[in-house]
């Protein structure tokens, strides 16, 4: 049986329980999919306990259209956890995350300001503080990323190194759907022929154009594309189909 706690307070009393125990942990924004899945089954296979958070960060988004338009399903999601045998789930309020009005804030002054940092100021922070904050609380010996969201991996491990966190930070390899998607949140906002649509990106990242003519032939296909780039030995790219953004990357 799962517990659910809500409040920091009784997760700190908890986590001081969980002595001499492996502990995992998966942030989330809820809207579980199968790539959220991936995580939970790692990180129950490599752990004796398993906390997962759901909580929709304010701080890490630009639009706040894209903030009260994110998908909100949290009875499918406790259904998922329950059945993957999660052990706890933390599902705070913004309102005692963040009792500081988010004065306090984590910065990053070099990874942060390129590609997803150029097009989303700001974003970097909010999901920096927010998953120190969740690392603090938790005190997990393993934290789980997915790669789809490379370079908030990237991130996250070096400000796990540089302030000396006791939390391995683990990335695991994106999922994708049948048609060579990426599985995100966001795709439930696409209606089937977007999706079909939306399969282009990793087909054309995948080809071995260079990448200005990758650029315009995502163009030609009706996206409309923030950047395609080569960094980290990944091939990285971000586009709009109509009012919802895409991410994806692929090894090179």
């Amino acid at each position: 049986m799962m517990n659910i706690v809500s409040d920091c307070s009784t997760l700190r009393q908890l986590r001081s329980s969980l002595t001499q125990q492996s502990i995992g942990f998966v942030p989330t924004m809820g809207n579980l999919h199968a790539g959220h899945a991936s995580l939970f089954t790692r990180a129950r296979a490599e752990n004796k306990i398993v906390i997962v958070s759901i909580f929709i960060n304010p701080t890490q988004f630009n639009q706040s259209s894209d903030y009260a338009n994110y998908p909100k399903t949290l009875d499918a999601d406790i259904a998922l956890l329950e059945e993957l045998n999660i052990d706890y789930l933390f599902l705070p309020e913004s309102s005692e995350i963040y009792a500081d009005d988010y004065q306090i804030q984590i910065h990053e002054t070099e990874l942060s300001k390129e590609l997803e940092g150029t097009f989303r100021p700001g974003h970097f922070s909010g999901m920096l503080t927010i998953v120190l904050k969740l690392l603090n609380l938790t005190q997990p010996q393993r934290a789980y990323f997915g790669e789809k969201d490379f370079q908030q991996f990237l991130l996250v491990k070096k400000m796990a190194e540089a302030l000396f966190l006791p939390t391995t930070i683990i990335p695991c390899p994106t999922i994708r759907a049948a048609n060579g998607l990426a599985l995100s949140s966001r795709n439930n906002r696409l209606n089937s022929e977007q999706k079909i649509m939306a399969a282009l990106l990793p087909k054309v990242l995948h080809s071995n154009n260079d990448l200005e003519q990758i650029n315009q032939q995502l163009i030609d296909a009706g996206f409309v594309v923030e950047y395609v780039a080569d960094r980290w030995n990944r091939r990285l790219a971000a586009v709009w189909l109509n009012d919802v953004r895409l991410i994806d990357n692929i090894p090179l």
